[in-house]
This record gives structure tokens, sequence and C-alpha cells, in this order.
């Protein structure tokens, strides 16, 4: 039995920047403990695998350690695997998955990721999150993660999180954020108890990042840098229900994995 993988550099403009994610193409769907130890093998943030549907594809996203509901960096990732390998012809690319129907655009050379919005809502600072970041932000927010707000882009770059304080915490992960110097805003994403210390990029936590920005700011059009070691730009639309996330996509590497029968 043999799987195509590919890994791809996706909100990046060329290989070894925004955040790698693996994508396997799928005939149907095998059994749930051989995606988690391909997921696993590959030790990357993300493994997507997708399958045809009569729609368009079913997605489904593994971590190391589980499947989680929602991954923006691996959604654009297959995307970019099926526009420009696999030369997929149609425009809009309809995907189902755990978090409902999302779709893609291609937008010239960018590509335009249509997701549900996720508004956090505002919450008490908590001792043990402030001690788990090694400082106490300004505001605290939750939705799938914390949301922790601090005063300044060199605050945010600054932060050396405790992984193990952080992995006790009851959400998904915690993302920490700040007014950019030329952006909109800046962030980072931590979450431990999914096998992620940091995620280079992370499309799922801009769906709750822009629409507290929007608020905040007071427009719906955002600009967004994820300042991770590798780091990524992400161009945010907050409409209604909606949040549109857009960037660019490099392939690194294509190879087989090879499974006896």
């Amino acid at each position: 039995m043999k799987i195509r993988l590919y890994q791809v550099d996706a909100f990046a403009s060329r290989p070894f920047e925004g955040n790698p994610a693996a994508v396997c193409p799928l005939p149907s769907w095998p059994d749930d403990e051989l995606l988690q130890a391909i997921a696993e093998e590959n030790n990357l943030s993300e493994t997507a695998f997708y399958v045809p549907s009569a729609q368009g594809f079913e997605l489904r996203w593994f971590t190391p350690v589980a499947e989680v509901d929602l991954c923006g960096h691996a959604t654009l990732a297959t995307a970019h695997v099926i526009f420009e390998i696999q030369g997929y012809s149609k425009a809009l690319i309809t995907f189902a998955t755990r978090s409902g129907e999302l779709f893609v655009n291609r937008r010239g050379k960018r590509l335009e990721m249509d997701f549900p919005a996720s508004r956090p809502a505002p919450c008490a600072v908590d001792d043990a999150l402030a001690a788990a970041l090694g400082r106490r932000p300004s505001e605290l927010w939750a939705a799938e993660d914390y949301l922790a707000v601090f005063d300044s882009e060199a605050g945010v770059r600054a932060l050396v999180p405790d992984q193990a304080l952080l992995a006790r915490l009851d959400l998904r992960g915690v993302i920490v954020t700040a007014p950019g110097a030329d952006v909109d805003f800046v962030s980072r994403f931590f979450a431990p108890k999914v096998g992620i210390a940091e995620d280079p990029v992370t499309g799922s936590a801009h769906c709750q990042l822009a629409p507290y920005w929007a608020d905040r700011l007071g427009r719906n059009s955002l600009s967004a840098r994820q300042v991770s070691r590798r780091g990524g730009d992400i161009a945010c639309e907050v409409r209604a229900d909606r949040v549109l996330l857009s960037g660019t996509a490099v392939t690194f590497l294509e190879a087989e994995i090879v499974l006896p029968d």
C-alpha cells in the first residue's frame, strides 16, 4: 500500500517560512488508527488527509497526538496541493469537515479560505494562566482557546511560556496577541495539550483573533502576522459569522509512504 505525501509550507512565499503541513490524498478512508499513526510519524503540527466527495472533498486534520476540529494552515496546504499539483480546474474548493463546510477560492496567487468565525468572550485573568505565560495579560478572552491580550508586539515576542503549565489548562491552547508595529495585530499560539509547543502560523486561531480585532479597531479588513520563529502573514476579513483568511503556500517535499499490504 502506497500513499502520496506532500509537505507544504503554508502562509509562506518561499520554503522554510510559514507553517509546514503534510497532505495525503486518499481514495477512501482507512482506519483512524492508521491516520493517527501517519501523523505521529510525520511529527508535524498537522497532517491533512482528504478523499473525493460528490460536493468536492472530505478533509480531516491530525496533530501527532489527536484529531482536531479545524486547522487553517493545513487547509491552505491541502488546497495548494489540489490546485497546483492535482490540477483542479474549478475556482472554488468545497471541503466537508468536522467544522462544517469550508471553502477555498483561488484569488490570483493567493488562496482565500472561508471559515466560521469563533467570537471569544471576555473572562477573568486566571492566576494559573498568568503563571504559565510568565506575565499577566491586560485582557483575557476565551473561545476554543484562551486569547491573552498584551499591550505591545515586543511583549508578545518576548514571552517564554511554561509548556508544562500550559498543558494543564482546560482549553485547547493559548493565543497571545497585541497591536502590531507594521500590521494591525500580531500573535503567537501555544498548544502543548495537543502536541504543539508553539505553532508557526495558525489559521484557526485567526478565526478567533479576527473578530476580536475587528470589534476593537472598528473595521473588518485586517492585516496580521504570527511572530513565531518562522513567522507568516495572514490577510483577514470578517463577514458576519464567517472569517476570510488568505495567504500563499509553496511545495517543499513530494514523497510516498510505503505500508505493508
